[in-house]
């Protein structure tokens, strides 16, 4: 029997992953705990997630296990030992302001859980191929030192720069600079998933996402940039841009995208690879260009306001370069813009405010 194993099953990555992989292994586990919920509130709450997918899937299990928990882990990992070739952990406290908050449950969900699942993999499946979703907040506020231009409606690199074609590499440093402490906790995690793979020889890859988005996103006001911002067009609700004068740019990668993209690397893994993983120059935005472009597809004029004073931990440019991983794996691609993207996070959340 072929099983993949997903962390936090009910989320974003982690339920797209579900659907993707659902028809290429025998047996999906989800494990998810709907902390999240904790994390946000009610905006977080991914049960209505975690609903769907065992409707849709018929293959799919859910384990409601903490992954901070390695004898919950255990439990599940001694089941399926060797049966399990993939596994996918994308469970994580995602905010820094949650973080600054509660900095023993940031850490221990996203430094030590990722611990755990490293050893139940090396344990129980050493064959299996370990995915990590890290993030681009492992670089700190290093991309704040690079030479930017303030523009009419966002901030952009020098174009004399090396980074303004392609955008940000992997060998930006991820030393020297302020994180946060949600950075600093998946610096931690992200080093280990490198280890791990470099020191045992395990088929380990790190990929540092840039803004992740898509439709079944539970976003919140900490967490879930485009999908909060576009419930917020839709519902009228107040939103508040922090600091960088609503100029501040994110790539913004498509769900289905960074999983086909743990698709390509499931196919040929590496031992400790790194990549980073975002819309790139394909697919990016500013805020003030996010909010144009939602009240365009909504058809609603957006309720916001301008807070000065950026959050601890905020790119002012941020742009992904993904020449490393299309020159590894060149039958890759994006298929998802900026536009597809919120259309699609519009008519699905459209669809489950009318149902609530």
């Amino acid at each position: 029997m072929n099983i993949v194993v997903i962390t936090g099953s009910a989320g974003l990555i982690g339920s797209e992953s579900v659907g993707f992989f659902a028809d290429k292994f025998d047996l999906v586990i989800g494990i998810d705990n709907n902390l999240r919920q904790y994390f946000f509130g009610v905006d977080g709450n991914t049960e209505w997630n975690r609903n769907r997918l065992a409707d849709s899937y018929p293959n799919y299990r859910h384990y409601n296990a903490d992954i901070r928990n390695a004898e919950e882990l255990a439990v599940i990992f001694k089941e399926y030992n060797t049966d399990i070739k993939l596994i996918i952990h994308t469970a994580a406290q995602p905010s820094h302001d949650w973080a600054a908050k509660e900095p023993f449950t940031d850490f221990s969900v996203n430094a030590n859980g990722t611990l755990n699942m490293l050893e139940m993999n090396r344990l129980h499946c050493p064959e299996a191929v370990f995915i990590f979703t890290s993030t681009n907040k492992v670089y700190g506020d290093n991309p704040n030192y690079l030479p930017l231009v303030e523009l009419e409606t966002r901030w952009e690199i020098d174009e004399n720069h090396p980074y303004f074609e392609n955008g940000i590499d992997e060998k930006l440093s991820i030393d020297h600079t302020k994180h946060s402490l949600f950075g600093a906790s998946k610096v931690a995690a992200d080093i280990l998933v490198q280890e791990y793979g470099k020191y045992f020889g395990m088929k380990t890859g790190v990929f540092r996402g840039g803004c992740l988005t898509g439709p079944n996103h539970s976003g919140a006001q900490l967490h879930g940039f485009l999908s909060y911002l576009m419930k917020c067009a839709i519902t009228g609700t107040h939103y508040t841009i922090f600091g960088y004068k609503g100029k501040q740019v994110r790539d913004n990668i498509h769900s289905y995208d960074l999983v086909n993209m743990f698709w390509h690397f499931y196919q040929n893994p590496k031992a400790g690879e790194v990549y980073n993983a975002g819309g790139g120059r394909y697919a990016n935005c500013s805020m003030i260009e996010a909010i144009k472009l939602s009240e365009q597809i909504s058809g609603n004029k957006m309720n916001y306001s301008y807070l000065e004073g950026n959050r601890i931990g905020d790119h002012i440019w941020y742009i992904s370069d993904l020449s490393k991983f299309k020159a590894h794996y060149p039958d890759w691609n994006w298929t998802y813009d900026l536009t597809s993207t919120l259309v699609q996070i519009h008519d699905s959340m459209l669809s489950r405010l009318k149902a609530i």
